[in-house]
């Protein structure tokens, strides 16, 4: 079977893993939600009572010895650290605060990319998302984009998508969190948020998802001579 790693980059709440997700349901490929990996190690983090900022290498010690798997006949993919189902947890606001410490710390990086490269190996048929997924994880992948948006839409959709799980959500403390979150990723000195040279810049602002899904497959599709379905 043919390797395909197609990868979605872009700042926080740009849609790239609902798009991911869809995309990959188009293409009939699998769907891998690199944010959540983070996320998961930042709740297990605050659970054991480790303040990344101050406790930089407790963190990293914990990456070491967490086996974090997902489980790919769910859909999309449920994220366990050890036996724990963490996917609804790691979207709690005391996550998504932290989460960016966790990521800024190279050691994590350097565990967590070599976790996600070894499921590039085993799910070689893949649409990927991330931070770096085009830039520093998968270098090499056939297709690469790179998701962007306003500050404020990025804003309304992360709030949109809380309270859909039914949580209330704060607007203006979002889109504060968001602008904070672009600075932090781009500015690290691991892995920071980049757009790839060889990817296709997609501004999602004034699209709905099913646009965006639709134009990335269309891409997708001509670049790699698919057929289209149907």
């Amino acid at each position: 079977m043919q390797s395909l790693i197609v990868t979605l980059d872009g700042p926080a709440g740009s849609g790239k893993s609902t798009v991911a997700r869809f995309l990959a349901k188009r293409l009939g490929l699998e769907f891998l939600d690199t944010g959540a990996m983070y996320r998961g190690l930042t709740a297990k983090a605050l659970y054991r009572g480790i303040d990344p900022a101050t406790e930089p290498h407790a963190v990293i010690e914990l990456a070491r010895n967490t086996v974090m798997r997902f489980d790919w006949y769910d859909d999309p993919p449920r994220l366990f650290l050890g036996n724990l189902d963490v996917t609804d947890r790691i979207r709690d606001r005391d996550v998504t605060s932290r989460v960016s410490e966790v990521a800024a710390l190279s050691g994590v990086r350097h565990v967590l990319v070599d976790i996600q490269r070894r499921i590039g190996e085993e799910h070689p048929r893949l649409v990927t998302e991330g931070r770096d997924q085009g830039s520093v994880v998968f270098p090499s992948a056939q297709v690469k984009f790179y998701l962007d948006a306003s500050p404020t839409v990025r804003a309304k959709r992360r709030a949109k998508q809380i309270q859909d799980a039914g949580r209330k959500a704060d607007l203006q403390l979002i889109r504060k969190q968001i602008i904070e979150r672009d600075h932090k990723d781009s500015t690290r000195v691991e892995s920071p948020l980049i757009c790839p040279e060889d990817a296709q810049r997609i501004d999602t602002s004034d699209m709905t998802l099913d646009q965006v899904v639709e134009h990335l497959e269309t891409l997708v599709r001509d670049k790699m001579n698919m057929p289209t379905d149907g």
